[in-house]
């Protein structure tokens, strides 16, 4: 498709993680790539970020560092707002339905609603969740026999007349300012759906499985903004808060699915060359599940969405992305090997600065930090693979296979205590330990029976096939626009 350029009015930022190197150069996006300015183009980047707008001749430039990662784009506040639809599915949970629509009355000088549309799927209580939503001027629209979240949803943007509309789920709590964040985003033709960041609701309860959960739910994809993409840092958003251009909505969620129809709606929407966009100035508290067997459910159930997400979108579901060099220099030293795995992360990193040379003012330099620094940081990222999607195959080899047992051993401790140790949640290193080895048994154990029971491995499945793209910016201004 064609690539509209980012409207004038619009900001740009270059995103918190793209490097850059004198003379004009970017390193960094999803995929990471090195991109080369040009005189031209470094200019207008250099006026971005010193505070300019996007005008007519910089906007599509401006697409093309937004769409790759490179760059995020600063709506206008004074964007006009669309008018908004609530959608809320519910099904036996009339108490936690009444606080959330207070919460969204309560705000509506700052976020204003055009309407709000609650689905019954099928409660015991029809009546209670009625009474509910008349108290609160909300249309009502009863599903007789309970067609899961996928079809309440399908049926409220039906009832809905909004121009964007805001999918939420009872158990949550928008945050005052949570629709002023996301809408201006609209303001670009090509965002179809913007999704604000999940936190918790309340204080932590007491347990260190809600501790846990408060610092690192699955529904929170973190404090940074970033295009919604397979295999980018935001690599999916949850429909617990999804705002939708109603224009966009197509089809909407495939009724088909047991669980993952948010992520599968989302990635329909990238591959079709929407935007999805991340942004968490806007928060929506979520009632996380904390009892023990809440927790091992709601891990499985999730496991259990990645096979049949698989094969609707091939490769994007994989549980490990890294060159074919990081692969094999971590297998040496899983196997014991630690020199030749030194030695094949020094080969890369030579291959790696000759192919720099006349890119980079210090090819020696960057290539040490890519390849050497690349490699090293990517051990917990093959770690958390390991024992998490692959975790059946690691106990059997940590069995069977003596040699391997340090290296399982270690990607079971290690990273998750240098994670507890960057985060400081708050509660102990061995408790958090001990809920991420639950969190990631669980998790592994879904995917593990979702593969068997759709008779497809590809969420197993390492991609070893990243290489490093060098290009210019008139060819990165080429590939936006195919």
């Amino acid at each position: 498709m064609t690539t509209a350029p980012l409207p004038a009015g619009f900001g740009v930022r270059l995103d918190p993680w793209t490097m850059t190197r004198d003379g004009g150069v970017l390193l960094g996006g999803a995929p990471f790539q090195i991109v080369r300015l040009s005189l031209a183009h470094l200019s207008l980047v250099e006026s971005w970020q010193a505070g300019s707008l996007v005008d007519d001749d910089g906007g599509a430039l401006a697409r093309a560092l937004v769409a790759a990662g490179l760059a995020q784009p600063v709506p206008p506040s004074a964007a006009v707002r669309p008018s908004v639809s609530v959608v809320v599915p519910v099904k036996d949970r009339p108490g936690p339905l009444a606080r959330l629509l207070r919460a969204i009355r309560d705000a509506e000088a700052t976020d204003p609603v055009h309407e709000i549309v609650v689905v019954d799927d099928g409660s015991a209580d029809p009546r209670a969740h009625a009474e509910v939503a008349a108290a609160a001027g909300a249309t009502l629209v009863r599903r007789a026999v309970c067609g899961r979240a996928a079809a309440a949803r399908n049926d409220g943007a039906a009832a809905a007349s909004g121009q964007v509309l805001a999918f939420v789920d009872s158990d949550c709590v928008p945050r005052p300012g949570w629709l002023a964040a996301l809408l201006p985003h609209f303001a670009d033709p090509l965002v179809a759906a913007v999704a604000p960041r999940i936190v918790a609701h309340g204080t932590p309860e007491p347990g260190w499985l809600a501790a846990y959960e408060s610092a690192r739910s699955p529904l929170d994809r973190g404090p940074l903004p970033g295009r919604v993409v397979p295999g980018g840092r935001v690599p999916f958003v949850p429909t617990a808060a999804l705002l939708v251009r109603a224009a966009a909505f197509g089809a909407g969620f495939d009724t088909r699915l047991v669980g993952g129809e948010d992520v599968d709606f989302v990635w329909r929407l990238t591959a079709a060359g929407a935007h999805v966009r991340y942004e968490p100035a806007g928060e929506v508290a979520h009632e996380h599940r904390t009892t023990f067997r809440e927790f091992v459910a709601r891990r499985v159930y999730y496991g259990r969405t990645a096979a049949p997400l698989a094969r609707r979108h091939p490769g994007a579901a994989r549980p490990l992305a890294v060159s074919p060099w990081t692969a094999a220099a971590w297998a040496a030293v899983a196997l014991r090997r630690p020199l030749l795995g030194a030695a094949i992360t020094g080969v890369a990193t030579g291959l790696l600065a000759r192919d720099l040379r006349g890119v980079l003012p210090d090819p020696a330099d960057d290539a040490i930090t890519l390849a050497g620094g690349g490699t090293l940081r990517a051990g917990e990222v093959v770690a958390d693979a390991a024992v998490r999607a692959w975790w059946p195959l690691a106990v059997a080899a940590f069995v069977g296979v003596p040699r391997l047992r340090p290296a399982i051993a270690v990607a079971a401790v290690v990273p998750a205590l240098l994670e507890w140790r960057r985060e400081r949640p708050p509660l102990g290193p061995l408790q958090w330990l001990a809920a991420r080895r639950l969190d990631d048994a669980a998790y592994g154990w879904g995917v593990w029976t979702g593969s068997l029971d759709e008779g497809l491995f590809d969420a197993l499945r390492p991609d070893l096939g990243w290489t490093l793209r060098i290009i210019d910016s008139d060819e990165l201004l080429g590939a936006s626009a195919d």
